[in-house]
């Protein structure tokens, strides 16, 4: 890939993330001021000491100004970023260049979405004009097409694929129940699970994220300023964000057990950051779970789980908070919901509060590097990004 990276070249010095849900008494603008002065606290500064703003959003605000008005900002930069649902993670990559670049010293980004007031779900965004040929898939209908493929391909019979996605959510939910910012804190058991209705078979309601209200936010520094926030910054190891070309959607070779887009992000991420053994080195992850099939086959496009081993890994509980490669360990979008623009942030969030052992009964037994994935749009034609953070400048051995 041609992507260098700016391994290690900033720091994450604070953070912070609202509780999702459904936030009737709450604005926009009381969402973003809220996550922001959580970032802000956490990083011992005040609002003066920001040279400029990011901020990501998919429909919830179409300039700089959204940000600006709620936060008070005076008279500094503001940049609005939109790239499906790898929005928030696509504004923290824009802002850690511009650091890295030496333009700005320090620089916020928040990412937000308020979905629930307006009565819309998932991406909320107008078809683009085309020939009136292309199918109009919902987004449980276009994700559900991973589960038979994958099914058939590694000769898995249906009950037993459904046991397998039912594992994701069920590990997804046990892990939002211990986490207070979550939207969904209860545990359901497999059997509710596979036992849900049906939303797009072989999917049910329990296979498929909710919707949320949320934001979260980050402040981020050069490296070498780090220390004069906090003892305990993380760093910034690989930022990798991918569009392809629809070669699923327009080639016979495409199969459904793969998603293109993501396994490249995860190649390019793994070259900036040195990692040749992602499933050795990586610590924990935050992945992209829209749909239970979704995380079964990222499992193997980010090469946690060998081609094929995916479903096997689940049943024997490597992914669980206390396995070999802790995913979702915040619980996920099935516990949280997916605000688009917040979700990457959110997700970031939690690498931050793991890796500097402050996530409580959520932590992880001393974590190096954690990895965050997100993807929009259909599985043969999306966005994807990949995300890799560590406690530790230089630090490539992970785990």
């Amino acid at each position: 890939m041609a992507a260098k990276g700016i391994t290690d070249k900033v720091a994450i010095v604070g953070m912070g993330c609202i509780r999702f849900g459904e936030l009737w008494d709450k604005s926009l603008d009381d969402m973003i001021v809220e996550a922001a002065y959580q970032a802000l606290e956490d990083a011992g500064i005040g609002p003066e000491k920001i040279d400029a703003y990011w901020f990501g959003t998919c429909n919830s605000g179409f300039c700089g100004i959204t940000l600006s008005e709620p936060l008070k900002i005076q008279y500094k930069p503001v940049t609005r970023v939109e790239n499906f649902c790898a929005t928030g993670t696509d504004a923290f990559r824009n802002a850690c260049y511009a650091v890295a670049s030496g333009a700005y010293d320090v620089a916020l980004v928040v990412g937000a979405e308020k979905l629930k007031d307006s009565g819309y779900s998932g991406l909320v965004i107008p078809p683009q004009p085309d020939d009136g040929t292309k199918p109009n898939y919902s987004a449980p209908a276009a994700f559900s097409l991973l589960a038979p493929a994958y099914f058939k391909k590694y000769g898995l019979e249906a009950g037993q694929g459904k046991e397998v996605l039912a594992r994701i959510a069920w590990k997804n939910h046990r892990n939002g129940a211990k986490n207070p910012k979550a939207q969904f804190r209860q545990e359901i058991t497999m059997e509710q699970i596979i036992n849900s209705p049906l939303v797009a078979a072989p999917l049910g309601i329990m296979d498929c994220s909710g919707v949320a209200d949320g934001a979260a936010a980050a402040v981020i520094v050069r490296s070498e300023d780090a220390p004069r926030y906090r003892k305990d910054p993380i760093f910034v190891k690989a930022l990798s964000i991918i569009c392809g070309p629809n070669h699923g959607g327009l080639h016979q070779d495409y199969d459904f057990t793969t998603v293109r887009e993501t396994y490249m992000a995860g190649l390019d991420a793994y070259g900036q950051a040195g990692i040749t053994d992602p499933a050795g080195q990586i610590s924990m992850a935050e992945v992209h779970d829209c749909f239970t099939p979704t995380e079964l086959v990222i499992y193997e496009d980010l090469g946690f789980s060998r081609r094929g081993g995916g479903w096997a890994d689940v049943l024997n509980g490597d992914f669980d908070l206390t396995g070999r490669l802790p995913v979702n360990p915040d619980g996920g979008l099935k516990s949280f919901g997916h605000p688009i623009g917040a979700s990457g942030l959110r997700m970031l969030y939690e690498m931050y509060l793991q890796l500097q052992g402050r996530a409580g009964e959520r932590q992880i037994d001393n974590p190096k590097l954690g990895l965050t994935h997100n993807m929009g749009g259909f599985p043969w034609w999306c966005v994807a990004s990949v995300c890799i953070v560590g406690k530790e400048p230089g630090a490539r051995e992970g785990r």
